[in-house]
């Protein structure tokens, strides 16, 4: 099936699926309420894009390889756009300028045994230290401002990596967040266990305690479209999960689809939503070193929610370049009605 005639299929089976009530409704529209500007969808519109950090270095240090970006928030309060953070899956962790997103700073992150890690998750916890996933071992580690180690969470045997566990390598933690209150922290897998459906990931989640550390909690499933693994998840303000689904074929390109999933509750398995397929959006003059089914698509890892404007939610997206010449490293700009 072609990719487009995939999407309207798509598309067909979640508005029958929502009107059948088995997926969270969206909020409805009124007589007044006109398409956004450059859409991507009806909930998804595009507010621009930069390739401003594209083959660039600060301080001696190559930025790019993004895999996750983090903005701090204080207990009860939306985002602190003066603390954006985005994280290199080589180690290195930046300190970005809201508004340029140009580099203030950088730290080099390293495990127990001063090697590199896998870094792909970032949380920005209230304190002021950083959550770091790595999907080596996997591993949910604390680090100072300064990079510092300060310690390690404990992690469910059966999402460790073969022959320790079920999970494939560079398969497990991919996306770390921290719910609203900041009492549960929450990690994604990018794909199934081994043994579990081909469409099945695990959402782990950790419980903060009266000492300020982590305990291992509730795990949930959550089903993927075909094809696609989960490359990042953040949290909405009222808790639910912005997730973000991505493939890659030869010779075709991307495929990139923004999901919105139910809050973390009783049920185990998390429903789901369509909000948006990148695919979609307006290209606003982007360009492509490499086949793509749209020229703004590239490997998109890191997102993170930075406000809110109009009623909607302003999300920051990133793509990881690999330090590959036909990748780029190039933000995107998001309005999201979740």
């Amino acid at each position: 099936m072609r990719p487009r005639t995939l999407r309207t299929a798509l598309a067909a089976l979640t508005a029958s699926l929502a009107a059948a009530g088995c997926l969270t409704a969206a909020a409805p529209a009124t007589a007044q309420e006109r398409p956004p500007r450059n859409a991507c969808s009806p909930a998804v519109s595009l507010t621009g894009f930069t390739d401003t950090l594209d083959k660039t270095t600060y301080d001696g240090t190559y930025v790019g390889n993004l895999s996750a970006l983090a903005s701090s928030g204080r207990r009860g309060s939306p985002a602190d756009l003066s603390a954006l953070s985005a994280l290199s899956d080589r180690s290195e962790l930046f300190r970005l300028d809201p508004r340029t997103l140009q580099p203030r700073g950088v730290v080099t992150l390293a495990d127990e045994n001063g090697a590199a890690l896998d870094s792909e998750g970032l949380v920005a916890d209230r304190d002021g230290t950083y959550l770091v996933s790595s999907e080596t071992e996997p591993s949910v580690r604390r680090y100072s401002r300064t990079g510092e180690l300060l310690g390690r969470l404990p992690v469910p045997d059966d999402l460790r990596t073969a022959p320790a566990g079920r999970a494939r390598p560079n398969g497990s933690f991919e996306g770390l967040t921290l719910l609203p209150g900041g009492r549960t922290l929450l990690a994604s897998m990018e794909y199934p266990l081994d043994g579990d459906p081909g469409d099945l990931v695990r959402f782990q989640t950790w419980q903060r305690t009266r000492h300020d550390d982590f305990r291992p909690g509730a795990q949930y499933t959550y089903r993927t479209d075909p094809g696609l693994g989960v490359s990042e998840i953040t949290a909405t303000p009222d808790g639910r999960l912005l997730v973000l689904e991505r493939g890659f074929t030869s010779g075709v390109g991307n495929t990139v689809r923004l999901q919105l999933a139910d809050r973390p509750g009783r049920a185990p398995a998390l429903r789901k939503r369509l909000l948006a397929d990148l695919a979609d959006c307006p290209s606003l003059g982007a360009t492509a070193e490499q086949p793509q089914p749209n020229p703004l698509l590239d490997n998109f890892e890191g997102m993170t929610v930075t406000g809110r404007s109009g009623g909607r939610l302003e999300v920051l997206v990133v793509s990881d370049d690999n330090q590959n010449a036909v990748q780029t490293t190039r933000f995107l700009r998001l309005r999201v009605r979740a």
